[in-house]
């Protein structure tokens, strides 16, 4: 790509800053736009603070940019799913293989319980500390010229005192998330398609406290969930000993969020529904009410960029629901497949930024199918014995059979098989398991060399076909 090309980026959340990091690894000049003020000073404003779930799509894109090592400090290795019933009894679903090693050779195959405030601040330090990085924070991007033909784009921002600050750039990156101003400029011009939906469930969050003796109240390394059919509460364990937990529920309906109206209504029904875990929050009152019910947004859109000047990245392109853990890492491997782009194209940003739309826009309507398809598995059936069973059996032939059998959530988190690519060997695997636990035998023998073998000899033939 030319040297000093002046590249604008508008966002500058995870992976805003994680991409002017990169671009500017590259000899790019580049300045970032934030409508926030500074993340670093003063309280986060607005905005998701669930916890969030770094897996190797992620790790892969930090390496590339050379900030791993800075963001596995405040990291939290995470090995599996701890499922909570009603009665307290507790059940141990492993994320990754048994004795594959993780991102890291000290890590068994595991994903990372990260705060979004901190990882955000970090990256924001890391892009702003390169000399070829300005940061612009309170600058509302309120309009784009994309009419700008071979010429730089035109952009209008509106800083803290409302005046308008004209820029030009020669190239403009929106990362400014699921509301994207970029991507609502875009949607103005001929031919392109978006759609927005909200989840019918929404979620709140209260805060675990450490123990009395500063530590965790918990089980650290693992997720904890507490699957209730149609509402589920789940916990992400924090460096600081803390847990973030998070309800996820419908608003209507008897056990919905609506029906929660005050602190003590909540109360109620986390002692109805998690009983074991509300001797853990002391302070339980008191989070209720700092945090507020949040809604849940997915977005989609085609293409992502305008020409060889424009283009949408993360959330702008692709907003997802949280639920496999891979709305972050699917954004960072957007930046990492664009940085691949850009070797291969050199100077030609046309083809560049086309074949950028044309792999990613498939990877990112795959994994939001992914993601809602994992929230009716996490909060319907990992609290049921058939669905588990399942889960072992396919453990035992991706460890019979490595190479030729890998299951639909190592695929996802732990490779960097294409999402659309994940998805449809996930389908065919979901095929040969459903005749597989259809045998009445299946609890006596689902550990046997002929359940094995006849469900490889079945993904084998679904492969010829």
């Amino acid at each position: 790509m030319a040297d000093q090309e002046r590249m604008a980026i508008v966002g500058a959340g995870l992976v805003g800053s994680l991409w002017a990091l990169m671009l500017a690894n590259r000899g790019c000049s580049v300045d970032v736009y934030e409508r926030r003020p500074d993340p670093r000073k003063g309280p986060v404003a607005g905005g998701r603070s669930i916890n969030l779930a770094l897996s190797d799509r992620g790790w892969r894109a930090l390496e590339r940019a050379g900030i791993e090592d800075k963001v596995r400090e405040i990291a939290m290795p995470i090995e599996g799913r701890l499922m909570h019933a009603v009665d307290g009894q507790l059940t141990f679903q492993r994320y990754g293989l048994e004795g594959e090693a993780g991102v890291f050779p000290t890590d068994p195959q595991c994903i990372y319980s990260i705060s979004r405030a901190n990882l955000n601040k970090l990256l924001v330090e890391a892009a702003e500390s390169h000399e070829e990085v300005e940061v612009h924070f309170n600058h509302r991007c309120i309009d784009i010229d994309l009419q700008m033909g071979d010429e730089e784009v035109p952009l209008t921002f509106e800083n803290a005192h409302g005046e308008s600050i004209h820029v030009q750039a020669s190239r403009v990156f929106g990362t400014d998330g699921a509301f994207s101003a970029v991507r609502d400029r875009m949607m103005r011009t001929d031919r392109f398609d978006f759609e927005q939906r909200y989840l019918e469930h929404g979620y709140r969050e209260v805060e675990m406290q450490p123990d009395a003796q500063g530590e965790f109240r918990m089980r650290p390394d693992c997720l904890h969930i507490w699957p209730r059919g149609q509402f589920m509460l789940m916990a992400l364990p924090n460096p600081d000993r803390t847990f973030t937990c998070t309800l996820f529920a419908p608003y209507e309906g008897p056990d919905g969020l609506n029906a929660i109206d005050d602190a003590t209504a909540a109360r109620t029904y986390f002692q109805r529904h998690f009983p074991d875990v509300m001797p853990l929050l002391p302070n339980f009152d008191e989070d209720w009410k700092r945090h507020p019910t949040s809604s849940l947004v997915m977005t989609r859109c085609y293409p992502w960029n305008i020409g060889e000047r424009v283009a949408l990245m993360g959330d702008a392109a692709h907003a997802i629901v949280p639920f496999y853990g891979q709305g972050m890492n699917s954004g960072m491997e957007d930046c990492f497949v664009l940085d691949e782009l850009m070797t291969r194209h050199g100077p030609d940003w046309t083809s560049c930024l086309a074949e950028y739309t044309a792999l990613r826009k498939p990877a990112g309507d795959a994994i939001l199918e992914l993601a809602l398809r994992n929230y009716i598995e996490m909060r319907d059936k990992t609290g049921d014995e058939r669905f588990l069973l399942q889960k072992k059996i396919e453990a035992r032939l991706a460890q019979r059979y490595p190479g030729r059998w890998l299951p639909l959530y190592s695929q996802v988190t732990f490779s960097h098989t294409p999402y659309h690519e994940a998805l449809a060997a996930g389908q065919r695997q979901d095929e040969i398991m459903a005749e597989v636990m259809n045998r009445p035998d299946i609890r006596d023998v689902w550990d046997s060399e002929e359940v094995a073998e006849a469900a490889i000899q079945r993904l084998e033939s679904a492969h010829r076909a």
